[in-house]
C-alpha cells in the first residue's frame, strides 16, 4: 500500500486523522492549510494529541500552505469548513494526481457539488465521520469522542487505510442516508450549543434545551422524509437521537460553539441554512431551525462588524420558537 494522502484543512478533525494515518505503513501524509499559528506549531513541535483516556501522544506531520510546493497526492481528504470549500477545490485541483480522488468528510450539504464543479464529478466522493475533536492550542488537540465513519462506494479505496489507522469505517451504497442522519444531529445541537454557549451534555440535561434540540432535529428529519431520503434511524426517533448523541458526548464543545468562542465564521448556512431552504421547497415548517438561523446570522453580522456577542438566554429562544410555531399552525 503506497499512497500519498493530502489532508486539506489543519483544524481539529484534520489533525486527528493525520495523527493516526502517519502511523500506517506505506502511507505518506501531508497537511495543507493557512492558519499561520497552527502551521508554525506543527512544524516546530509536531502535533500533540490528548487521547480519550487522557494520555498524550506526539506526532510528526508534514505541513504546507502551498499545494504546488509538495508532491501530488493520490487521495485528498477535504476537511475544511464548508464555506472554505470553493478555495479548497481550487487548491486540490493543483495538488491531486490526474487519477486521484478527493473525498469530502465535511459537515453540512453542498460540499460535493462545489468540489465536483472544479474537479469533475468522477474525481469526487463523499463520506462522513462523527469523531469529536477540539483544538486546545496551536499544535494541540483533544480527541473528544469516538464514532464510526462511512464512505460512498466510490471512496472504497480509502476504507482499508482508515481501518488500519484505527477508524471503524464502513462502505455504503446509501451514504446520502448517513449524511442526512448526521445533518439531523448537527441541526439539533450545533446552533443551539453555539447560541447558549454550553457543552453538548447541557442539552441532554436541561429540559428546555432538550425540547428545542428535539424540535430542530425532528424538523430536519421531516425535510429528509419529504425528499425521499431514508435516515439511519426511524424519522420519529430523530429527536431522541440528538439527545443520545449529546449525552454520549457530554463534555464536548460542538464545532459551532468552538467557532463562536473564538469569533470565527460558522457553518450555519451549510447546516441550518440548508434545512430551512429545503423546508421551503417542500413546504415543511422549520420554526426551530428558523430561530437558530436568525440568531446565528445575527452573530455573523456582529462578528463582521467587530461587535461583542453574548450568549442568548434559552428562555428567549423558547419564546421565539413557540411564536414561530404558532404562526405556522394558523
Amino acid at each position: 500500500m503506497n499512497k500519498r494522502i493530502g489532508i486539506v484543512g489543519v483544524g481539529a478533525l484534520g489533525c486527528l486523522l493525520a495523527s493516526r494515518l502517519t502511523a500506517v505503513d506505506g502511507v505518506q501524509v501531508v497537511m495543507l492549510g493557512h492558519w499561520p499559528e497552527q502551521l508554525a506549531a506543527l512544524r516546530q513541535k509536531g502535533l500533540l494529541v490528548e487521547q480519550l483516556d487522557g494520555s498524550r501522544t506526539r506526532h510528526l506531520v508534514e505541513v504546507t500552505n502551498q499545494p504546488t510546493a509538495v508532491a501530488p497526492v493520490d487521495i485528498a481528504l477535504i476537511l475544511v469548513k464548508s464555506y472554505q470549500t470553493p478555495t479548497a477545490a481550487r487548491e486540490t485541483a493543483q495538488w491531486l494526481k490526474p487519477t486521484g480522488l478527493a473525498v469530502t468528510l465535511q459537515n453540512g450539504l453542498g460540499n460535493r457539488e462545489k468540489l465536483a464543479a472544479v474537479l469533475g464529478a468522477e474525481r469526487v466522493a463523499v463520506g462522513t465521520t462523527s469523531h469529536g475533536a477540539t483544538v486546545l492550542a496551536p499544535g494541540v488537540i483533544r480527541h473528544a469522542g469516538e464514532a464510526d465513519s462511512y464512505l460512498a462506494q466510490e471512496a472504497a479505496v480509502l476504507a482499508p487505510i482508515l481501518r488500519e489507522a484505527g477508524f471503524v469505517t464502513h462502505v455504503t451504497a446509501v451514504v446520502e442516508s448517513v449524511i442526512w442522519g448526521k445533518l439531523v444531529i448537527n441541526a439539533g445541537l450545533n446552533p443551539l450549543t453555539a447560541l447558549i454557549c454550553q457543552p453538548n451534555g447541557y442539552i441532554a440535561a436541561e429540559p428546555q434545551a432538550a425540547y428545542l434540540a428535539r424540535a430542530a432535529a425532528q424538523e430536519t428529519a421531516a425535510v429528509a422524509q419529504a425528499r425521499g431520503i431514508l435516515l439511519p434511524y426511524p424519522y420519529a426517533q430523530a429527536g431522541e437521537q440528538v439527545i443520545q448523541v449529546c449525552r454520549a458526548s457530554a463534555g464536548n464543545r460542538s464545532s459551532m460553539w468552538q467557532d463562536v468562542s473564538r469569533g470565527a465564521r460558522t457553518e450555519i448556512e451549510a447546516i441550518t441554512g440548508e434545512v430551512v431552504q429545503h423546508g421551503r421547497v417542500y413546504a415543511i415548517p422549520t420554526p426551530a431551525n428558523n430561530v437558530f438561523l436568525r440568531f446565528m446570522r445575527m452573530y455573523e453580522e456582529y462578528r463582521q462588524a467587530n461587535l461583542p456577542t453574548y450568549p442568548i438566554p434559552l428562555a428567549n429562544l423558547i419564546q421565539l420558537y413557540e411564536e414561530e410555531k404558532e404562526s405556522n399552525e394558523r
